[in-house]
């Protein structure tokens, strides 16, 4: 079979490391209550290697690229139609898959933070991902309150899931080399189904603020509290990046208890 190749507006970097590949196989944790994993952008196969000898799930691949999709085709006959030619980011998890499930990839470093806002689009489903980002997005993912990686997706992930910075991979491993270190991380969700507040709400509050992120949080939420009614409070004098979920959750109840 011809190898498939590495197209940049894909973002596609192939890797090349069997025994990374394994490792990052190896971190998943299908004890977490499901049977089904989805890997996004499989290339040509080096980490559904190992995934298809697994016994404990079911594999499923999706590449929106059709020149990888055709080699997949011809080197695993037998997934049929688990083997999906498609944009995962228009993908209906709910009309794919029935029940929950995990995904994992060396996603592509070009639409990094949309997979991972897709994930949270469908977090009662996604109950786990085991992921290759590029290590700027790794760190932001899991960076604490009052760092200066800290942000939206900080927020929103750490909220529904716990994040774990598994390891560092260098440039070499790939191919073509990517211009940045590599990271691959775990999220696990959440044992709460939701958070202890407003959900709509708190994603508005947690967008304005960062999305103004230089502004205290009374100025950047002017269009959301009742001024008025919240003027004592304190923590409205604060930047976003000081407040934890938690913090983000209370705020949350408190501009909805006194609109």
């Amino acid at each position: 079979m011809s190898l498939v190749r590495a197209k940049k507006h894909l973002g596609q970097h192939f890797l090349t490391d069997k025994n990374i590949a394994s490792k990052i196989v190896e971190s998943l944790r299908p004890d977490n209550g499901y049977k089904q994993v989805l890997e996004v952008g499989p290339g040509m196969g080096i980490l559904s290697d190992f995934l298809l000898q697994k016994t404990d799930y079911e594999v499923f691949l999706i590449d929106i690229d059709t020149e990888s999709y055709n080699f997949l085709q011809k080197k695993y006959p037998q997934l049929g139609s688990k083997l999906i030619n498609a944009d995962f980011l228009e993908l209906d998890f709910k009309a794919s898959f029935d029940e929950k499930m995990a995904v994992i990839g060396n996603f592509p470093y070009n639409i990094s933070s949309q997979i991972l806002f897709k994930i949270l689009d469908n977090r009662d489903q996604v109950v786990e991902v085991v992921g290759m980002f590029q290590k700027e997005v790794a760190e932001r993912c899991n960076a604490k309150a009052g760092s200066k990686e800290y942000g939206i997706l900080s927020v929103f992930l750490q909220a529904y899931y716990k994040v774990e910075y598994l390891f560092t991979v260098k440039a070499g491993v790939f191919n073509p080399p990517p211009k940045v270190l590599s990271a691959v991380i775990r999220l696990t969700r959440n044992q709460t189904a939701s958070l202890n507040c407003d959900e709509k709400l708190f994603w508005q509050v947690v967008k304005a603020g960062f999305n103004q992120r230089r502004k205290t949080l009374r100025n950047a939420l002017s269009s959301l509290i009742n001024k008025e009614k919240l003027a004592e409070n304190t923590t409205l004098d604060l930047r976003a990046e000081r407040l934890t979920v938690d913090d983000f959750v209370k705020l949350t109840n408190e501009i909805a208890a006194n609109r």
